[in-house]
């Protein structure tokens, strides 16, 4: 059975989608900790990152880095945080999070934002997306 991140990437499940190529797939977090916060997720599923082959985990954070290029442009912030956690959902996941400080990288406080506000971000760091 498909995990929902794969649903989300296989379009089966909507997501403010941010970017995507044949190997991965990045959308903003539905339960974010901060304006503009993207998982990035390999199209592959493997539940554990450092079980990825080397050249994917490559790729993946190739990739990742491109998406956190363009939410430093298009979301004010010093920084974009990044975390593995991985216990969430059985699917290799970045987090990337625009932060100003360390505190800004507290998963255990989530905003909400309405789906307007969730679009115009997911349409702002898409357009900024190389």
């Amino acid at each position: 059975m498909a995990t929902i991140f794969s649903r989300i990437a296989n379009g089966e499940i909507p997501s403010y989608k941010i970017a995507e190529d044949e190997k991965h797939y990045a959308f903003l977090d539905i339960n974010p900790v901060a304006p503009g916060h993207v998982l990035v997720i390999p199209r592959r599923e493997d539940d554990y990152i450092f079980n990825l082959p080397e050249s994917d985990y490559a790729d993946l954070m190739a990739f990742a880095r491109r998406v956190a290029k363009a939410q430093e442009k298009a979301i004010s912030c010093k920084r974009v945080g990044m975390a593995v956690i991985g216990l969430e959902v059985p699917h290799t996941h970045i987090h990337l999070i625009p932060i100003n400080s360390e505190a800004d990288m507290d998963f255990s406080k989530k905003i909400q934002l309405q789906p307007e506000e969730m679009t115009a971000i997911a349409a702002a760091i898409a357009e900024k997306f190389e």
